[in-house]
């Protein structure tokens, strides 16, 4: 009889665990994507007027993560393959750096935990980039900040306004160990609105950054502020075929008069603008995107090693880090894309670039097209 129970116990016991684990399998979500980069980049010219060889560099990527979702919370994270010292760059270059057929460096990319209630949402830990934004040229989708984010929804009754959210958080981007105040840290405000049944959509925003180096990896000469004031539009002028003109506006609205450290040339580059054009979307089987977009982005007008590192291959080598310095220029990139089949997709940009305001004897220069598929799974 005592056998019998215990067996009769054990097996209720397993039923259960089974259950959870059934339960618990219910409530992941994973995900994954795989990228395989064609690049070739030429026309690059230096400061003292001298020209960087031309290049073509095969690359790839890959993430992985999982995320937990419960009734009002979720938590998750993901890792990536990348330089650790970049950033703004994921993609690894075949053959470059890491010995004769060695390993590859893996990354923590995102570790969250993210909740929502009524109206509210929140996350803290590293997470992506939770601010509206048309494109990469003010902070790279490959950022992930680290810190406290909130946002409210507002129920708005009115034919006019569809939808007005209030977004507002607290990263991190360098610990002081001592005061919040001593940190190297941003602050970012938004309003995100929508209007005409969904079809305009305007986020202005303002970006406070404190105590950042003027040059990224431990390397600078001295620390800088940014009070950042960005406003941001959205314009759908057809469903189908999709139509959206975008466009974004930048002013830091930080004094550098006194700043003895920053050339004179430079002290009043504070302001930039980028218009879009952008035909189709990438979502299904079959799918086109076309999209044409203009830059010119002022020295300040973002912080350059938070921006994109696509437009061009200029960076801070010479000052041992290897993260890029993407404003202070003006360029086009012409991007046309593909839908293979669901999860698999081509896109080609192109891009040429010039440098606004010289460093030297000349201005630099780029121009750069690549090849992307991107696999997901």
């Amino acid at each position: 009889m005592r056998r019998l129970l215990i067996i009769l116990i054990l097996l209720t016991v397993a039923e259960s665990l089974s259950a959870q684990s059934d339960s618990l399998k219910s409530k992941l979500r994973f995900e994954g994507d795989f990228r395989f980069r064609i690049e070739q980049d030429w026309n690059s010219r230096k400061s003292d007027g001298s020209f960087r060889d031309d290049r073509t560099r095969f690359r790839y990527r890959l993430r992985a993560g999982v995320q937990y979702d419960n009734k009002w919370f979720a938590t998750g994270f993901r890792i990536r393959t990348g330089d650790p010292r970049k950033q703004q760059d994921p993609q690894l270059t075949l053959g470059e750096g890491f010995r004769e057929f060695g390993t590859l460096p893996i990354g923590i990319e995102k570790v969250y935990f993210q909740g929502k209630w009524r109206t509210f949402n929140f996350w803290i830990g590293k997470n992506t980039f939770p601010f509206e934004k048309n494109n990469e040229l003010f902070w790279s989708d490959n950022i992930y900040p680290e810190g406290v984010f909130l946002s409210k929804d507002f129920l708005i009754n009115s034919k006019f306004i569809d939808s007005f959210n209030i977004r507002g958080g607290h990263f991190i981007v360098s610990s002081s160990g001592k005061s919040l105040t001593e940190d190297a840290y941003f602050q970012g405000l938004q309003v995100y609105m929508k209007f005409l049944e969904n079809r305009f959509e305007l986020f202005p925003s303002l970006y406070y950054f404190k105590n950042m180096p003027n040059i990224p990896d431990g390397n600078e000469t001295f620390e800088i502020e940014y009070s950042i004031f960005h406003i941001g539009t959205r314009f759908n002028i057809l469903h189908k075929p999709l139509l959206n003109i975008e466009l974004d506006g930048y002013h830091n609205w930080k004094d550098y008069g006194q700043n003895d450290s920053i050339p004179l040339s430079l002290k009043e580059q504070r302001s930039g603008m980028v218009i879009g054009l952008k035909i189709g979307s990438l979502k299904q089987k079959g799918d086109w995107l076309f999209k044409a977009s203009y830059a010119w982005l002022e020295q300040y007008s973002a912080v350059d090693f938070m921006a994109q590192n696509d437009w061009v291959r200029w960076d801070y080598a010479s000052f041992g880090s290897p993260d890029g310095r993407l404003t202070n220029f003006n360029g086009t990139e012409i991007v046309v894309g593909f839908m293979v089949d669901q999860n698999v997709g081509l896109k080609m940009k192109y891009y040429l670039v010039e440098q606004l305001i010289p460093y030297g004897n000349a201005k630099e220069t780029g121009s750069r097209i690549r090849l992307d598929l991107d696999v997901k799974f």
